[in-house]
Formats: C-alpha cells, sequence, structure tokens
C-alpha cells in the first residue's frame, strides 16, 4: 500500500468541506489502483496520509462502502472491495439494461440545449483527456453521463444508474487510465450520435 501522497493544506476548508476531500481522495486512491483490490484500509495509515482525523476517515471508509468499493466486516476491519469475474458481469448487464432504458426514453430529435450543454461537458473532457488528468477526465465523463441520460425525464431511474456508475468506478477508471481505452471513450462521447445511436442500435457506451 503507498503512503507516498502528502496531504493538501484543509485549515481553511469547513468541517463538511474537509471531509468531502478526504472522500475524494480515497475514492482516487481506489479507482486509479493506488489501493489494489482486497487491500487492507487501516485507519491509522489513512489518517497520516490525508492529514484527517478518525472520524472523517470512518465517514470517508463508510460512503464508499454505500458506494460499493469498501467492504468492511467484523474482526477484519475495511478492505477495497474484490469483484469477481462473473461479478463485473453481472454489474454491467444491469448497467447496460438502465443505460439502454433512459436512451429510449430521451425524445428525439434531442433538444438543441441538451446537445449544447453535451458539446460543453465534451469540450471540457477533451481538455482533461489532453491533459491526462485522470481525476478530471473521471470526472468529466460522469458528468456527460448523467447530463445525457437525465434527458429521459426519469430522477429514479438516473439515480439507479449514478449508483452503477460508481460501483463500475475502479473498472471504469482502468480504461480510460489506457490510451486506446480513452480514445474509444472521446469518440462515444461526441453528442450529436449518442442519443440517435442509441435508438438506432438499441446499444449504449460503456464507460
Amino acid at each position: 500500500m503507498s503512503q507516498q501522497a502528502s496531504p493538501p493544506e484543509v485549515a481553511h476548508l469547513t468541517r463538511e468541506e474537509e471531509q468531502a476531500e478526504v472522500i475524494r481522495r480515497l475514492e482516487e486512491d481506489i479507482i486509479f489502483g493506488r489501493f489494489a483490490p482486497g487491500s487492507r484500509l487501516v485507519e491509522d495509515t489513512l489518517m497520516s496520509r490525508y492529514g484527517a482525523s478518525r472520524h472523517f476517515v470512518r465517514q470517508a471508509l463508510f460512503q464508499l462502502e454505500r458506494q460499493g468499493i469498501v467492504l468492511r466486516e467484523k474482526n477484519i476491519g475495511a478492505t477495497v472491495r474484490f469483484y469477481s469475474s462473473e461479478e463485473v458481469r453481472q454489474i454491467y448487464e444491469v448497467r447496460e439494461m438502465l443505460t439502454r432504458q433512459a436512451a429510449l426514453m430521451i425524445a428525439l430529435p434531442a433538444p438543441a440545449d441538451l446537445i449544447e450543454q453535451l458539446t460543453e461537458l465534451q469540450r471540457q473532457y477533451c481538455a482533461k483527456a489532453d491533459a491526462r488528468d485522470l481525476r478530471g477526465i473521471h470526472e468529466a465523463n460522469d458528468a456527460f453521463h448523467v447530463a445525457l441520460f437525465s434527458a429521459c425525464g426519469n430522477p429514479y431511474l438516473v439515480r439507479s444508474l449514478q449508483d452503477y456508475m460508481n460501483l463500475t468506478l475502479p473498472m471504469r477508471a482502468k480504461n480510460l487510465a489506457d490510451k486506446e481505452g480513452l480514445a474509444l471513450s472521446r469518440r462515444q462521447h461526441t453528442p450529436w450520435q449518442l442519443p440517435h445511436r442509441h435508438r438506432r442500435s438499441d446499444r449504449c457506451p460503456a464507460r
């Protein structure tokens, strides 16, 4: 387990912002493979790594457990959750069903304001990709898909999609860190193709 990261200056942050920062950094360490699946997440180590209190570290572990990327077990503690290949397949099956249904519910032709919003998010995504900003790529990627699928008009479906987006974070992050995977993801973000492609082929981007 890597322990080389130094904590940022957080004295100016509110308690809520400091908590969010600890969650963000722990999530980032997991999804970008700094903590491998199965790795133990020791509270004292995390407190030192992030310069955070035990309370904030425990809350971060609790939050990421809810997202499905941390596992906490009695007498063992917290570990990075490991998914078998079969579990990954099943997770992606559900995610694909949800994304397909959301895509089919988007009105066509897509409204001009949706295309404009997606175009701007695509621009931001490409800028992060060009800079090789992995965290920025991940955030811009999710923002693009949330904006796209929100156009389905069903907030409960969108919420379910977000849950599965969180669940697949470590798996998707590997693709986005790979040159070919990132290039494919960029092509799938073309805003004037996505709604039409979903409706035409009943397929959806799995990034």
